[in-house]
Formats: C-alpha cells, structure tokens, sequence
C-alpha cells in the first residue's frame, strides 16, 4: 500500500489538483481539514443582486455619457479571487440561486490552485469570461499586473481618454474572507497613482475561517492508522501547526530525543512555503523536512522527491 500523505486542508470542490497530483505518485492523499471555512450568505445574495441589478452589464459608458450618470450606473468590469474559499463561497452561491446575469470580464487571480478552481467556475458559469494572473503568485505581484492589464483593457474598450478617469471606469469586485491583507486595494487605489491608472475596488467578504474543533482529534486518529515509515504531513498555513506538532511530539513537544526521532522515521513535514515554515521555525524552534519552492502540487511533490533522494 503506498504511503499516506496528509493534507493538512479541505479538499476543494469540485476537485483537488493535490488529490490528483499524489494519487498518481505513489501515495495516498488524504486531507485532513484544519479550517472550517463558514459563507456569509447576506453577502453572496449581495453579489448575486449586482449581477441581477446589471452592475455587471457589458454596456460601456461613451463619450455622450455625463459624469453623473456614468457614475450612477456604478457597475464592475471584473472579479478579483485570492482564495479557494471565494471562488467556492461564489459557486455555492451560483448552485442554489443561479446566476441571473453572465458577462464576458475578466477575473484575476493568484496561484495555480485557486486557477483551477477558478477555472471550473469559468468553465460552468461564465463560459466567456477570462482567467489572468496565475503565474503572479503573490497579492502584491497580481495588482501591479491588474493595474496594466485592466487598464488596458479599459482603454480598448472606451477609445475616449475622458472616461479613463476613475470616477467613470468600471471597478472591480474582490471576494475575499474575514481575514485578508490589505496589498491589492492599496497598490490599486494608491492616491499617488495618475488619475488614469487608478482603479477603483470594492471588496465583500463571502467567508469567515476558523481552527476546527475536531482537527487534532481526526489528525491523531490519521497519524495511528498507519504503522509503516515514510508517511508526509504537508502544512499549508500556520494555522493547525500548534496540534500537529502536540501529536507528533515534536518540537517543543517532544519527550526526549529518543521520542522525537522515532517520529521522524515515521512522519516527514513539508510546508506550502515560506509564511509556514518561518511560522515553524520562529513560534516552536521546528525545522520542516522540505518547504515547497511554488505553492502547487507540484512544488509539493517536486520538493518531497529531491529531499528524499538525498
């Protein structure tokens, strides 16, 4: 039987490229969730009454429109989506009330994983729409992308410098959880911008998260289900390190030297990236076996197979 690999995450919908990645690698993946991720549902039927009220109409504004009732016709020219958890908080919403209204926009995201949830949606709900921003990788990166190529984009479309301004060009919507950084709405609406790069963003929370109560629990009852060596825990934020490393008994929890490398011919850590690993290293005085160079499947799997060819 090939060894288990613990995923420390819930498992995306409608599918998970680790599940795919390492079922065809000889492991088995199985995740164990350590967040529980809750809807905000006001909010999702919020977004859902903009596609229905034509804040998302494809009309553009032309050079007869006056200030105000460009202004008045607030709509947005795209989507922003850093997180899995949006982009499923958005489809769950679309499932059980449907989407009145589906315009060809862009939608800007961040990372190979939250793409291919991206990707899906696209693919069901808004066939006409494009993906950009997955090779960026970081918040900071994407917004500095999305300044050139939605203006751009703005620009074709409106052919008339006037409506360049940020009063008149269409904003974006950014769907994001309770806890977010603040990166992309600043680097878009940085006052020192020129009037013609700015762009305007709102965002509306669609998610909240918080440690699951049963996460130690279900992590220990994974850990003892397997007797053989070799077995991985990948760890993909600092949330839920605390109790992996309590089952471990490893670092500050470790009960002598001799408990600790038993455990480690049994279990190997490895980390998403660099956030989580100096999460280990600074908070438990724990060193990870491997930390991924790109948050994917790949980076995972790549990272696993040079550390244990070592």
């Amino acid at each position: 039987m090939a060894p288990p690999i613990l995923l420390l995450k819930t498992k995306s919908s409608p599918n998970d490229g680790y599940e795919d990645y390492f079922s065809t690698d000889n492991y088995t993946p199985v995740f164990v969730p350590v967040l529980e991720h809750r809807f905000h549902t006001s909010n999702l039927d919020e977004v859902r009454e903009l596609f229905a009220s034509g804040a998302f109409s494809d009309e553009t504004s032309s050079a007869k429109d006056t200030r105000e009732n460009a202004h008045a016709r607030k709509r947005y020219g795209g989507m922003v989506f850093t997180s899995q958890r949006a982009v499923e908080a958005f489809t769950n919403m679309i499932e059980e009330k449907g989407l009145p209204y589906t315009p060809s926009m862009p939608l800007y995201t961040v990372g190979p994983a939250t793409a291919r949830t991206l990707s899906s949606l696209r693919d069901r709900y808004l066939p006409t729409s494009t993906i950009h921003g997955e090779e960026t990788g970081t918040g900071e990166k994407l917004a500095h992308m999305m300044l050139d190529h939605y203006n751009g984009i703005q620009k074709e479309k409106d052919n008339d410098s006037l409506l360049q301004t940020v009063e008149l060009k269409p904003g974006l919507l950014f769907l994001v959880g309770e806890q977010r950084r603040d990166i992309i709405p600043k680097t878009l609406m940085d006052p020192n911008l020129p009037d013609d790069r700015r762009i305007n963003i709102d965002e509306m929370v669609v998610y909240e998260t918080g440690e699951m109560e049963s996460f130690e629990r279900e992590f220990a009852a994974n850990v003892a289900a397997y007797s053989g060596d070799g077995m991985w825990v990948v760890v993909f934020s600092p949330s839920g390190c605390e109790a992996m490393l309590r089952v471990l008994k490893l670092g500050p929890f470790a009960e002598g030297s001799g408990s600790a490398e038993e455990t480690k011919k049994k279990v190997y850590i490895a980390t998403i990236g660099p956030t989580t690993r100096d999460h280990l290293r600074n908070k438990f005085g724990f060193e990870p076996d491997v930390c991924a160079e790109k948050p994917s499947p790949e980076g995972v799997g790549e990272s696993i197979k040079r550390f244990m060819m070592e």
